[in-house]
């Protein structure tokens, strides 16, 4: 297991891809995010992976079991328990969202990078099948 040591408020705005895994544990996994003006991840749950978010750029709508939002700005941080079905977008019609997650335990495969959503979408579907 390889360890990360970095910069991750200037790796974050650096990144510009939908997402990129930077590292992968037993037990969590870090990864880079980029939305896009008005983009969003997507509802979606994590049965067993507990999801910290931390927003570096931009502002960012999360939405829990469809109905209850929170607007969360730079420095924020927000935690997604297990089970929690959510979702985050990119409320900004001009700026990129730019966060960072860690997901306990992983819920990436190792060196993931999908380079925009229509590539990470296509790659979800793959690994459920």
């Amino acid at each position: 297991m390889t360890r990360f040591v970095g910069n991750i408020e200037k790796l974050t705005l650096k990144n510009d891809y939908f997402r990129e895994v930077l590292f992968t544990g037993k037990h969590a996994q870090l990864v880079v995010m980029c939305l896009q003006p008005d983009e969003e991840i997507g509802n979606e749950v994590h049965e067993s992976v507990d999801q910290f978010f931390r927003i570096e750029q931009g502002e960012a709508k999360f939405v829990f079991g469809g109905k209850e939002e929170h607007i969360v700005h730079e420095s924020d941080a927000v935690i997604v328990p297990a089970g929690t079905w959510h979702n985050v977008i990119n409320t900004s019609r001009k700026q990129q969202l730019k966060l960072y997650t860690v997901y306990s335990p992983p819920n990436h495969p190792e060196g993931t990078i999908h380079k925009n959503k229509a590539e990470a979408e296509e790659a979800e579907k793959q690994e459920h099948h």
